[in-house]
């Protein structure tokens, strides 16, 4: 996410250029060349730093996975540390997400169109830091709703995922209001999806028991198996 404010090194000016061009123009799209061009060095001057386009891919993908997840979880310890209640807590996580999502569109662009060129290792790096990701914010999610089951909590924030990471989807950037209101928007969005999955999850609690004298078995009707 885009939360430092020294100057980034040449390695970070690279993986950026690289990103931004991967999004816009497709991997195959985009040589060795131009990315050194953007960056003002020549293409073999980039094999100083990276072995090639491959090795740009991976730590750029696995790169924001181990962000996310790291920044999750020191999220987490900070909002312990200073005994914050769980829905501070998750509207930290909330307010994370929306950086990365404002931020570092071209990221969620590459992963949604690259990640299978990954190395199986490195992809299987991906998807294991994800779920780790996903982990912390079902546990959260569980807090701030407890009325919530386990694999609806987790469903929930999968949605609430791809609710945050719509925003390279856009027609173009002024589609969005300025920054601040856009991300109080995807704030209030991402609660209120959570929210609705919890009262949902509560009616249908509420109904079961309601039905207990029908005859019918605790939790049928038409709700699809999770």
């Amino acid at each position: 996410m885009t939360t430092r404010t020294d100057a980034p090194t040449r390695r970070e000016q690279i993986l950026g250029q690289a990103a931004r061009l991967f999004a816009e123009r497709g991997f195959h799209g985009v040589g060795v060349d131009e990315i050194g061009a953007a960056v003002g060095i020549s293409g073999p001057g980039l094999y100083r730093h990276f072995a090639g386009k491959d090795a740009m891919l991976a730590e750029l993908l696995v790169g924001i996975s181990e962000r996310l997840y790291s920044g999750g979880r020191r999220c987490l310890a900070e909002s312990s540390g200073a005994g914050l209640a769980p829905g501070a807590t998750l509207d930290a996580l909330i307010g994370r997400h929306v950086d990365f999502a404002l931020d570092d569109r071209a990221l969620i662009t590459l992963h949604d169109r690259e990640l299978d060129r990954l190395r199986d290792s490195d992809r299987k790096l991906v998807r294991q830091l994800q779920r780790q990701y996903v982990e912390l914010w079902v546990g959260v999610v569980r807090q701030v709703h407890p009325e919530l089951p386990e694999k609806e909590a987790r469903a929930s924030v999968h949605a609430v995922f791809g609710l945050l990471n719509s925003t390279p989807h856009l027609s173009r950037p002024s589609s969005l209001p300025d920054r601040e209101a856009a991300a109080a928007l995807l704030h209030r969005l991402a609660r209120g999806a959570l929210a609705a999955a919890a009262d949902a999850a509560g009616g249908g609690a509420a109904d079961a028991a309601s039905d207990g004298g029908s005859g019918a078995p605790a939790g049928a009707g038409p709700r699809a198996e999770s």
